[in-house]
């Protein structure tokens, strides 16, 4: 029988919303079930509130004159709607004591019914249409809708309450059961009482089931006689054992080569060590949440002197004492060597505030979603899974690595709870903080204090999102070209979170058309074969950022004496992937700083006019884009399908798979050849996953030193990576020479010193 996880008390006091009014989130308590067991327990209460919908489109003082004109009352489906005799001098009294009673024909009904079926919600134009049509008034039309809408949530919740309630009355007869049978049982050889060491596996087992699933019962029943007072005997306690899913991104399944590189789990790994919390731990967990949860949502609406504008005139900057003194018991104790990290970002994202929650926890679509920023995460255990499949309440223990793209940074590895709530406003908030406390381990070097986001609903299907970063970080090993990036919190802060989720979902918007955008240009012609495009184009990105970074994972090689800064290079084994070529991968990177723009290098990297003076594969072609979906505001976030046409007549054409996408805090370009007979398979609509890729590129970050006031002049430098991933042997089995590791180093070097001389001041 699984687990069940209580979560214990807390009160805490009511905040001010995000725009300032008080009790803007309207927190009685925060106990991530309580809110939960009480709107089960109220099932008699009366009816579901309208849908904020139906409240948007309340009548207008002439609409509702036009009906008392009409003598109309009402229009719920199947009542009796009265009309008041003609005028006279003693209307109203008329009316009371006689009353003729008016149904909708039966046929209005179906009609009315079909059209519920295809469209809840119909708009001011279908509504004068289907009255039209059934010779009803609009606001008719519209009362029906309105009642129809709250009749189904009310019989749908009703049937949820029933169903929790026959679950219950199921546990608890199978408790009884267990508990006659563990009373009754015997010995076989003696016919006395037995004990426990002699009892069967299955007896002993039932006896300790039995022992557990009472004290959760009365644990619950007393924080509920608390906050609704009266206990709580009919409620299923909600948790789950769901197997852990390990993220499936990046490089796929590679294995260590000796020589150069390493093995893929290098020793200072520490995933491997984490297990899922003991049954010991989980109160202590759940109880760390539901202050998380506390601490997050006054931070997010605490102002100043807390948070100040930060030297670029934008950014959010902590006041260090100022925290200290409102939370003079933090969650987490400054250790030794380590430094805060703590910045809030506000933006307006294009997507639902539901599928938005949902994205945030499910950690495969949160890896994929952020995948510039997390390079891997599993779920440990799911400690509870909410109610009848929403998320409220929903609690997941989690590990994740963070990353910059570039192997000069190394990754931040964490191990936190993750904690969702649905507030008496509507707003969703979603907290992370660092469990690691409960088991002390040496090797951390970050650990997250609550951090997360509070997700308003806005019309539209926009969702007003106000995100929370707040570390304790060792970053001594920082590379010195970064430390000015990562210090000022933008490497790994709120703001770089918002824009990539901004970016992002501007992205599936245009993944989830169902035609084909006037922007498209090309040899795209179905919305099929668009859709497969840009899977292929999203698979090719995550692997580049899994692949880039300084990862635990995976070991990187300095090289000398290349005529590069810091090249870096690793070899990994491809077997049993088809996603991407059999053998021995040589991966080569290395960062750079250039003194202009992010946004010049950007333009100059994307351009396939300017794709020939560096890059050194093309052999001088003349590149012509094949195709072009754009998937973003910007012009610069687009996929692309390029020919490379080689001046060498004797060579076949190249056709090269591009995306590049830029938002506020960085961008990448990233490329690499493809087949053309795999190629017109994914343009007819075909699966992209057996399309063999080996992703390279660049990321551009800026370099951190942006001064306030704006503009390209104001913007600093760029910090540029290149990488490049090249098949050096189709034998996976095969030994790397090193006169393949000097033709990639001196491939790298090239197109370094090619960019720089392109892109020098005097140059532009």
């Amino acid at each position: 029988m699984p687990a069940r996880i209580m979560i214990p008390a807390r009160d805490v006091s009511p905040m001010v919303g995000i725009n300032g009014n008080a009790g803007g989130f309207g927190i009685a308590q925060e106990i991530s079930m309580m809110d939960i067991f009480q709107q089960n327990l109220m099932e008699g209460g009366g009816g579901p509130p309208l849908h904020p919908l139906d409240m948007a489109q309340n009548p207008t003082e002439s609409e509702l004159a036009r009906l008392r004109d009409d003598d109309f009352d009402s229009t719920k489906s199947g009542s009796d709607n009265h009309e008041g005799p003609p005028s006279g001098d003693d209307l109203q009294d008329d009316r009371r004591k006689k009353k003729r009673y008016h149904r909708h024909t039966q046929h209005q009904i179906q009609e009315m019914e079909a059209f519920f079926k295809e469209c809840p919600h119909p708009d001011d134009k279908q509504r004068k249409e289907l009255g039209r049509q059934l010779g009803l008034e609009p606001l008719q039309v519209k009362f029906w809708f309105q009642n129809k809408r709250t009749q189904m949530k009310t019989q749908h919740e009703r049937h949820e309450n029933t169903q929790l309630r026959n679950e219950n009355e199921k546990l608890r007869a199978d408790n009884m059961r267990y508990r006659e049978a563990l009373n009754n049982a015997s010995c076989p050889n003696c016919g006395g009482p037995t004990a426990i060491g002699e009892m069967s596996f299955d007896e002993h087992h039932l006896r300790l089931e039995n022992a557990r699933l009472r004290e959760e019962i009365d644990r619950i029943s007393a924080i509920a006689a608390k906050y609704v007072g009266k206990p709580i005997a009919n409620f299923p306690l909600l948790s789950s054992s769901v197997p852990p899913r390990p993220l499936e991104l990046g490089f796929g399944s590679f294995s260590g080569q000796s020589g150069v590189g390493g093995d893929i789990y290098g020793s200072g790994d520490i995933f491997g060590s984490i297990t899922a919390p003991t049954e010991a731990e989980k109160p202590m967990i759940i109880e760390l949440a539901v202050a998380a949860m506390e601490e997050l949502i006054r931070m997010v609406q605490i102002g100043e002197p807390m948070w100040t504008v930060g030297h670029d005139g934008t950014s959010s900057v902590l006041n260090e004492d100022e925290y200290i003194r409102a939370f003079p018991r933090g969650i987490i104790t400054n250790p030794t060597g380590f430094k805060r990290e703590a910045s809030r970002e506000t933006g307006v994202i294009i997507m639902n505030h539901i599928n938005l929650v949902e994205i945030l926890m499910d950690v495969n679509q949160w890896s994929t979603i952020f995948s510039s920023i997390v390079s891997r995460a599993t779920t440990l255990e799911v400690l509870s899974t909410g109610v009848a499949g929403n998320y409220n309440g929903a609690l997941q223990v989690v590990t994740a690595e963070f990353q910059v793209p570039s192997p000069l940074v190394p990754t931040r590895e964490v191990y936190f709870v993750r904690y969702c709530k649905q507030h008496r406003d509507g707003t969703w908030a979603v907290v992370d903080v660092s469990v690691d406390s409960l088991r002390p381990n040496p090797g951390v070097r970050c650990r997250r204090k609550p951090s997360g986001c509070l997700i308003q609903e806005m019309p539209n299907g926009y969702s007003r999102v106000v995100w929370l970063e707040h570390v304790e970080v060792d970053d001594r090993g920082v590379h010195n070209l970064y430390k000015q990036l990562v210090g000022s919190g933008h490497a790994f802060g709120a703001k770089r979170w918002v824009a990539t989720l901004d970016r992002q979902c501007e992205r599936l918007a245009s993944a989830m058309a169902t035609h084909i955008p006037s922007g498209d240009v090309g040899v795209v012609t179905s919305p099929e074969g668009r859709k497969s495009m840009m899977k292929l184009a999203e698979r090719m990105v995550i692997s580049f950022c899994a692949g880039v970074s300084a990862s635990t994972a995976h070991t990187w090689t300095t090289l000398s004496g290349t005529g590069a800064d810091d090249v870096r290079v690793m070899t990994r084994k491809s077997v049993d992937d088809p996603g991407r070529p059999p053998g021995i991968v040589l991966c080569a990177a290395t960062s750079f700083w250039l003194p202009v723009s992010p946004k010049r290098v950007f333009d100059f990297l994307r351009d396939e006019n300017s794709r020939s003076e560096w890059d050194i594969l093309s052999n001088g072609g003349i590149v012509q884009e094949m195709a072009h979906i754009a998937n973003g505001r910007d012009t610069g976030n687009c996929v692309s399908l390029l020919r490379v046409n080689s001046a060498n007549s004797s060579q076949s054409n190249m056709l090269i798979l591009q995306e590049s996408c830029t938002d506020a805090m960085g961008a990448f370009v990233v490329y690499a050849p493809v087949d053309i007979v795999a190629m017109n398979v994914v343009l007819n609509g075909g699966d992209p996953d057996y399309v063999a890729l080996l992703p390279s590129g660049f990321s551009i970050l800026p370099d951190g030193s942006s001064k306030q006031g704006g503009g390209e002049a104001a913007s600093g430098g760029s910090l540029l990576t290149v990488a490049f991933q090249i098949l050096v042997d189709s034998v996976p089995t095969a030994k790397l020479s090193l006169g393949s590791v000097a033709t990639v180093n001196n491939l790298i070097a090239c197109t370094v010193e090619r960019i720089r001389a392109s892109l020098s001041p005097e140059n532009n």
